[in-house]
């Protein structure tokens, strides 16, 4: 099914199903397309910068090849537990992986799929002795560019949409949007956070160059994502819930929240640290030069006591 697709002005005809697999007709969807081209641009990133993080490209590669499928499954594992919308519940391990059903393994959540790729790759990353804050701060850059180009997924599934914007020009607006929500333009959420996650990458990659101690980046990753994330989430008509609470809202802000803390009393400790070496150097420097003088003194005194008693000698 093509969606007819209006966004600020532009029409446009778009199928969600980019090919079908010829001989078992197997629809290959362009969500999970972009979602593997942003995996794939992340890991690019990450092979390419991680000698700047300390990080070994071969570990990486171990680290980033089971955390990826493991991932997916808690993403989609999110999605289940806190999906209310529909208003039926996963019952058999078959529906979680979509065999069977028509929309397939289809329903996954970001925030699901970060936490479940940071506790594994924590676990990774001790089994492969690799300096986990480290690879938090290469992984979080990348995560920011894999979010940019997956966003565009729901796009092309006509998901992950707002509220109306009462106006005439800004918004979007599809056969999809006007089934479910009635006529009228509505948020592209998924393009408001494809450009937070886009500039958060600018700002990250550029600060990355200075990094003051292991996990600043990650933890600027989690304030910069939750800050943005809590705002565009209360936009949206599809949140998942707990009760009466936005979830993904929750996660968002209490992310902030223990990020922003946390930033604040490790660059406060840094700083601190940073400040009392060069006193401490200053002062080996003149202790330094005071052995140093200490030691040419006694030089000039046994010389002055060898040249006295060679005196005494010729005297004698």
């Amino acid at each position: 099914m093509a969606y007819t697709i209006t966004i600020f002005g532009i029409t446009i005809t778009l199928n969600p199903v980019a090919f079908t697999i010829p001989g078992i007709d197997w629809p290959i969807y362009w969500y999970g397309i972009l979602i593997g081209t942003g995996c794939l641009l992340a890991i690019i990133y990450g092979m390419v910068n991680a000698p700047k993080f300390n990080v070994d490209k071969d570990k990486m590669m171990d680290v980033v090849l089971v955390t990826i499928p493991v991932a997916v499954l808690c993403a989609r594992a999110y999605y289940c537990i806190f999906d209310n919308t529909s208003g039926v519940k996963i019952s058999s391990v078959k529906e979680f992986f979509g065999f069977g059903t028509a929309g397939g393994f289809s329903g996954l959540a970001i925030y699901g799929g970060v936490i479940g790729a940071f506790l594994c790759g924590a676990l990774m990353c001790k089994i492969k002795k690799i300096n986990i804050l480290d690879m938090f701060d290469l992984a979080s850059i990348g995560f920011l560019i894999g979010q940019a180009i997956g966003r565009w997924g729901n796009f092309t599934n006509q998901e992950a949409y707002g509220t109306f914007t009462n106006s005439r020009f800004w918004g979007m607006e599809s056969n999809i949007t006007k089934m479910e929500m009635g006529d009228g333009l509505v948020h592209p959420c998924f393009l408001y956070e494809s450009i937070w996650c886009i500039i958060g990458f600018i700002i990250l990659h550029k600060l990355s160059k200075n990094r003051k101690f292991s996990g600043q980046i990650f933890l600027m990753y989690g304030a910069w994502y939750g800050f943005g994330r809590f705002f565009i989430e209360g936009l949206r008509t599809d949140s998942l819930t707990l009760g009466n609470l936005r979830i993904s809202q929750v996660v968002a802000i209490l992310a902030f929240a223990v990020c922003t803390a946390l930033l604040v009393y490790f660059n406060t400790k840094t700083k601190k640290q940073t400040e009392t070496l060069p006193y401490e150097a200053m002062f080996a420097e003149e202790m330094e030069e005071e052995t140093i003088e200490e030691f040419e003194e006694c030089e000039e005194t046994e010389t002055v006591i060898e040249e006295t008693e060679e005196v005494k000698i010729t005297e004698e």
